[in-house]
């Protein structure tokens, strides 16, 4: 019998860089920025995968409802949500989530939070990597550049295996200098944040190269294996570190599959402008907007009238607190406005 694949959705983060519309109470994955919620797209995207069951889902106290919610409206199975009592990034995340699986499923580790336009290719790459996870791999997916990229970090091509290629290295976000020549060369693919192995392979490199976390997170599991599961407090002690960092980076098991799927982390509101519809003008305008002579711009009112007019480029994002005004090739910035507006805001 082939193992079942379980999809993990991890919810966490504040996607501050969506500020002021994405924050620590109602972060982005729950927000009706493109056609749906992106939580429920993840959900739905994962369903669709052949031979997947029911998914579990790893998220904060304070966003329990709103995963109820979301998984409601998308109509689909979950068989446990696992409750942090603090965020302490991924690697602690997902082995908690292998705690609760069968030692043989292939977990199909997703960000709540990502675009994939093309489901028939994410489906197909997904299929190599499974069959890459049974034989013993840790799998990560690369997309195919498109741009000289310096919000990402990469990932280098080594040697040629069925389905995909061995790990050479992985880098961190480069400079625009050596994000060109990476975009160049053709042997790097972007990080995608997103993997498949089998619960009990990364349970075993994870004793390999992290043991205290492992030993950790064990401690924090509560009883059962299904439903609503809140993590004990000896989880807010472990470390806070990404299973990039933890694992992928060390383990000589890492195997990066191509993805080509429309691919986006949806990681600013230049990426939502791209991705949303636009009028004739190139604009994309949500709520009480009055506009006269704009072009190329995303405009957003929640609870009261913009009024904007001779201008180009421009992100306006209005909430009964903030009005957020940037040029929309630099709305990276955005994050950085966050942090100083909001000290205590966590990191996206």
């Amino acid at each position: 019998m082939i193992p079942a694949i379980r999809p993990v959705i991890l919810s966490g983060g504040a996607g501050t860089r969506l500020w002021p519309l994405s924050r620590r109470e109602s972060p982005k994955q729950f927000l009706e920025l493109l056609d749906e919620p992106l939580f429920e797209a993840t959900l739905r995207r994962a369903g669709k995968i052949p031979g997947a069951g029911p998914a579990t889902v790893v998220t904060g106290a304070e966003h329990v409802a709103a995963v109820e919610k979301a998984v409601a409206a998308a109509s689909a199975e979950v068989a446990a949500v696992l409750i942090e009592p603090s965020g302490r990034n991924t690697a602690p995340a997902v082995i908690a989530a292998a705690l609760v699986s069968d030692l043989e499923d292939v977990l199909l580790v997703l960000p709540a939070d990502h675009l994939i336009s093309d489901g028939a290719a994410f489906t197909a790459a997904v299929g190599r990597a499974a069959d890459l996870a049974r034989g013993g791999e840790l799998v990560t997916f690369g997309i195919e550049p498109t741009r000289a990229e310096t919000g990402y970090g990469y990932i280098e091509k080594g040697g040629v295996i069925a389905g995909g290629f061995r790990v050479a290295s992985f880098k961190e976000k480069p400079a625009a200098e050596e994000a060109a020549r990476l975009f160049a060369d053709g042997a790097h693919l972007w990080n995608s944040g997103m993997f498949v192995f089998t619960a009990g392979r990364i349970i075993e490199e994870a004793q390999r190269y992290v043991p205290e976390l492992v030993t950790g997170v064990s401690r924090a599991m509560p009883a059962g294996r299904s439903g609503m599961l809140t993590m004990g407090d000896e989880f807010a002690e472990v470390a806070s570190i990404s299973v990039d960092h933890a694992i992928m980076e060390r383990t000589v098991h890492a195997v990066v599959v191509a993805l080509d799927a429309g691919w986006s982390d949806v990681g600013s509101w230049q990426t939502v402008w791209e991705q949303s519809a636009k009028d004739d003008s190139g604009n994309v305008v949500s709520g009480e907007v009055l506009t006269f002579d704009v072009a190329d711009s995303y405009i957003r009112s929640t609870s009261r009238t913009i009024a904007i007019a001779g201008v180009e480029g421009l992100v306006v994002v209005e909430t009964p607190d903030v009005v957020l005004i940037v040029p929309v090739d630099k709305s990276q910035l955005v994050k950085d406005l966050a942090a100083r507006s909001m000290p205590v805001q966590p990191p996206d």
